[in-house]
């Protein structure tokens, strides 16, 4: 492996495999320490493509993460408004449910 592979596998991971495994603030902590190195710009060019391959990656993960997640809260909304996805996203009151969840 070379140098340039094992220095953004310390920040990316190995193989897509391990990325894929990483919990979305784990994801986004790897995202925003790849985008600080690459910021630096004190890198070879190969090592700074190869980074930047694994920060896309990362962040691919975390928007499809965030994406399951507001499809999940959609599906919550709808089944509480009686299936009813308009009526429930006009009712729904997010500090209110906050609130009531606190109790």
């Amino acid at each position: 492996m070379s140098k340039a592979k094992r220095k953004s596998g310390d920040v990316s991971g190995d193989s897509d495999s391990e990325a894929a495994m990483l919990s979305f603030e784990g994801a986004l902590g790897q995202l925003e320490q790849t985008v600080e190195r690459l910021e630096t710009g004190e890198m070879p060019l190969e090592e700074a493509l190869e980074l930047f391959e694994s920060g896309v990656k990362l962040s691919r993960q975390c928007n499809e993460t965030l994406s399951a997640a507001e499809r999940r809260i959609e599906i919550l909304i709808t089944d509480r408004a009686g299936n009813d996805a308009d009526e429930a996203s006009e009712d729904f009151d997010f500090e209110d449910e906050l609130e009531d969840s606190e109790d």
